[in-house]
């Protein structure tokens, strides 16, 4: 895999990663291109998207933590015990903890991974490490990093915590707790981001099977951490 910092492409790709507003999200719109009703989803997902992002650092600024991955697809609340693991603090969006909706504009549960240092208070920024890495594709089809690198340190942001949609089609969970079975084939990188704990995909959407990485209609959004410390030390939550 290969890491180039000088790569400059992909400017919707890099808004994304740093959707703080309902603004942006509208902005982003402009990147898809599957009809009218299906960009109104897309917008709809991303400003719920947005909220989220707000809402967790809304919660970090409150609590001087952010919170672990919901019970359960159906129950909402965050979950009572830490994290063990990156994968234990990987699933759904806690959205009644959080006060939002929990559902893309599909019907789907919002995914939400998190670092664990990062939901348990307090957060100690000399020494605690953000570890959410995101990839996309180059005009080559090879991934590379817009977020992160492959071993994440306090001089090389990840971030602390991503929140994604699986899209309208293939894979993910509904708000009934029914799984989508995958529809598709070769989409490696939904699959990817069905199983991912630590390194994520975003890329822009297309159904075409021959696409480096297969069919693909995730929409990602990675919390800024330099966002989180400056919300959390302005409510003084943050040592």
């Amino acid at each position: 895999m290969r890491v180039d910092r000088r790569r400059q492409r992909g400017a919707a790709l890099l808004l994304l990663l740093s959707v703080s507003s309902i603004a942006f999200a509208a902005v982003l719109i402009g990147a898809f291109s599957r009809g009218d009703a299906e960009r109104r989803r897309q917008q709809q997902t991303l400003v719920r998207m947005a909220a989220a992002t707000d809402a967790l650092t809304g919660f970090a600024a409150t609590n001087g933590r952010l919170p672990r991955p919901a019970v359960s697809a159906i129950d909402g609340r965050e979950m009572p015990e830490p994290c063990a693991d990156e994968a234990a603090c990987s699933g759904f969006l806690p959205w009644v903890t959080l006060g939002i909706d929990g559902s893309d504009s599909w019907g789907k549960r919002l995914r939400y991974s998190v670092t664990p240092l990062y939901t348990t208070a307090p957060i100690v920024r000399l020494s605690s490490v953000s570890t959410k890495r995101v990839l996309s594709r180059d005009g080559n089809g090879e991934l590379y990093y817009v977020l992160g690198q492959e071993t994440c340190t306090l001089a090389t942001y990840c971030a602390p915590a991503v929140v994604y949609s699986q899209g309208r089609d293939n894979l993910g969970t509904g708000a009934d707790g029914r799984p989508q079975a995958n529809g598709a084939v070769g989409n490696v990188d939904e699959a990817r981001n069905d199983e991912a704990v630590l390194e994520f995909v975003q890329r822009p959407t297309t159904s075409d099977p021959r696409a480096p990485g297969g069919p693909f209609d995730d929409l990602l959004v990675a919390l800024p951490l330099t966002r989180l410390y400056d919300r959390m030390a302005a409510a003084r939550t943050l040592p």
